[in-house]
Parts: C-alpha cells; sequence; structure tokens
C-alpha cells in the first residue's frame, strides 16, 4: 500500500459507515446450510451494522436459531462489481430496543418508517467480530474487532447531542452539507441530509446513496463538532 492510499482500518469503516444495503449470510435453522438474503443496512453510533427485519423472515429465524452472522457490504458504482472493495463483517446478531438504534436506522432507511412499527419488525444490531476486505488484486485482509469499529466509551457527550446536531445540520446548513459532497467527496450537487454523526466523521445521503466523510480529528463533544463542521465547510469553500 503506498502512502497516498488509505490505511485499511479507514476503508472497512467507510464502507461499513455508507453502507444501505448488504447480503445476510445465517445458517438455516432446519438443515444447517448457508443460507443468504439482502438487506437494508444502516450503523449505530459505534459503526456496528443495523438492520430492521421481520420475525416472519427466514433469517431472522435463524438468526433466533443461532445468532452467528456474516454481512457483506460493497462500494456499488463500478462497471466491474468484482473491481470495488467490499468487506464481510462477520459477529452475533440480537434485537435491540435501543431508541438511538431505531433513530439511526430509520434515518439512513427513512423509507421503513412505513412499517416499522409492525409488530413482528424489530431491530437487530450485530456485534461484530471481525471484518474481512478485499479492496483490490492483492489487498486482502481480515482486521478484528478494535481495528474497525469506532471506539465510543469517551464520546457520551457527543453520543447524547447528536440527535439534534443531526436535526441542526438538517435544518440550518444545508448549504454546508452540499458543500461537503460537491467539493469533499467528488459527488453531485442536490439535497444532501445528514444521517448521522459519530467521533470519526459524518454520515450524509441523497437519493439513496450514502457517503461518509471523516473530521480532521476525533470528536468527543459538542463544541469541538462545531469547530470539525466549520472546518470542513471552509475547505469545501475554499
Amino acid at each position: 500500500m503506498s502512502a497516498r492510499e488509505p490505511q485499511t482500518s479507514t476503508i472497512v469503516k467507510a464502507l461499513i459507515r455508507r453502507a444501505r444495503r448488504g447480503a445476510l449470510a445465517t445458517l438455516d435453522a432446519d438443515s444447517g446450510a448457508p443460507y443468504a438474503s439482502l438487506v437494508a443496512v444502516a450503523t449505530d453510533f459505534a459503526g456496528a451494522p443495523l438492520l430492521l427485519i421481520s420475525g416472519l423472515a427466514r433469517h431472522t429465524q435463524n438468526l433466533k436459531a443461532d445468532p452467528r452472522a456474516s454481512l457483506m457490504v460493497e462500494d456499488v458504482g463500478f462497471k466491474d462489481p468484482l473491481a470495488g472493495p467490499r468487506v464481510s463483517v462477520s459477529g452475533i446478531a440480537a434485537p435491540t430496543t435501543d431508541e438511538d438504534a431505531r433513530r439511526r436506522y430509520l434515518a439512513r432507511q427513512p423509507d421503513a418508517a412505513g412499517f416499522a412499527d409492525f409488530p413482528d419488525f424489530a431491530v437487530w444490531r450485530i456485534e461484530p467480530e471481525s471484518a474481512h476486505l478485499v479492496a483490490g488484486f492483492g489487498r486482502i485482509k481480515t482486521l478484528a474487532r478494535e481495528e474497525f469499529m469506532t471506539d465510543v466509551s469517551d464520546a457520551a457527550e457527543l453520543a447524547a447531542a447528536e440527535a439534534g446536531a443531526v436535526d441542526h445540520m438538517n435544518a440550518d446548513h444545508a448549504d454546508a452539507l452540499e458543500l461537503y459532497a460537491t467539493r469533499l467527496l467528488d459527488a453531485g450537487p442536490g439535497a444532501w441530509r445528514c444521517d448521522g454523526l459519530d467521533p470519526e466523521g459524518i454520515e450524509i445521503a441523497k437519493d439513496g446513496k450514502a457517503l461518509y466523510l471523516p473530521f480532521p480529528a476525533r470528536i468527543r463533544a459538542p463544541g469541538p463538532l462545531r469547530m470539525a463542521l466549520k472546518e470542513l465547510a471552509e475547505k469545501a469553500r475554499a
């Protein structure tokens, strides 16, 4: 890997953070054979994958019998799908009643609001144990959990302020979000929205496309967050 190429952990974090869909692999409850299904994806504050799945679905029945799972997400948009980076996150899946997890999922997947309250649906979280990255020819690596999950142990202030900060960005700083997308992430113009914030970056989305912009430095509280967002906007304008 050259000095200009991003670190493996950075690639994995970004792939997971901006994922909108993925292939979920479970073990069939009846036969024990591998079973794969397409699921919509979001992440929690620490970067763990979130799913909203029905208790009637086969993959949910599989997880209830054996919670081991693997979720593969990829960088879409390549003419040759095998040329783009992809990562498989392996871990243990379990339902969660955490309201912040539900909020973050619906921010990333707003169309799910129409059925999220159905009694048979629940948010599930995959607690990662490892990640396997394929980032191109000769660039294959398996990472341990601590290499790609975001450390949030010292970011309680930011976690408490995240929902309000997201609402504020969407209500008052749509121009900055568009600048982030067009000037810093090489995306097209339009009505970009903030999906979420974490100590290491900001998630933005538009028309089914999600992007992840790392902060200049790690953030743990609302004050430094405001400064980081301002610094990114000034960099984009320059």
